[in-house]
């Protein structure tokens, strides 16, 4: 799981990066300038999330049942949220109203905030002070 756990977070932190660039050379020209940094908002979170993952597979204080929880939480979280996002934010360019989905963009941020809730509870439970 741990090795899953560390892949994943490496894609989404390159689609991150790569997304981002899209964002600041191909979409800035097409979209209005709150439309990009809504755009961006789910780039940063996209990152901050790609960086947790990898925390979170690379670390000792969390046990494997709660690092398939926060997988999962967090990958699901991400495509919801920030997906979401980058279909709201470049609405205009596409046939597709995703004004009609928004509404998964703050059940994508719920499952973020869990992800990092089961992390903080794993945590309080660890036994080894150090």
């Amino acid at each position: 799981m741990n090795k899953k756990i560390l892949l994943t977070g490496g894609i989404l932190g390159l689609l991150s990066v790569i997304i981002g660039a899209f964002a600041a050379h191909g979409l800035k020209p097409l979209i209005s300038v709150d439309a990009l940094q809504t755009f961006e908002t789910g780039v940063c979170y996209q990152m901050y999330h790609a960086l947790f993952l990898l925390f979170v597979g690379g670390t000792s204080f969390v046990s494997q049942k709660s690092k398939a929880i926060i997988f999962y939480l967090v990958l699901v979280g991400v495509l919801l949220f920030s997906g979401s996002i980058y279909g709201l934010a470049t609405n205009t360019l596409s046939g597709f109203d995703f004004k009609t989905i928004a509404l998964i963009t703050p059940v994508g941020g719920l499952l973020l905030i869990l992800g990092w809730l089961f992390a903080i509870l794993s945590f309080l439970k660890t036994k080894n002070p150090s």
